[in-house]
């Protein structure tokens, strides 16, 4: 019986992970927790129809962060104020933004991660 369990257990996993579910909901967390919307329902529905569009005429990805958005963003996770976040930061961000996938390799180049590097790449 135990086999069935693992069985199921798997092929859900399998599905979450084909279809990018769990980053689509990482997705959108990030986005009714950054830009807090008054009605959270009917944003996330506003989301999801832009994704479809997005995905029906092969528009860009819909991307809703502007430079002070971005700002923002590097400054919460620099919380020392030093100008710098970890590349292990950086890399969880770009997960968070859906920009790369928790699998995916990054070079490490032993550098910490600057503002203008992150404003250039996400």
């Amino acid at each position: 019986m135990e086999g069935t369990g693992s069985s199921r257990e798997l092929r859900a996993r399998n599905y979450l992970e084909k279809h990018r579910i769990m980053e689509l909901l990482n997705y959108l967390t990030t986005h009714l927790i950054f830009f807090q919307p008054d009605k959270p329902r009917e944003y996330l529905i506003s989301l999801l129809e832009q994704l479809r569009i997005a995905k029906i005429t092969g528009v860009a990805f819909p991307f809703f962060m502007d430079h002070s958005n971005i700002v923002s963003m590097f400054e919460m996770m620099d919380t020392s104020n030093k100008g710098t976040i970890s590349f292990v930061q950086y890399k969880q961000a770009l997960i968070t933004l859906g920009l790369c996938t928790a699998d995916e390799v990054l070079k490490d180049d032993g550098h910490v991660i600057t503002l203008d590097k992150f404003k250039h790449e996400v």
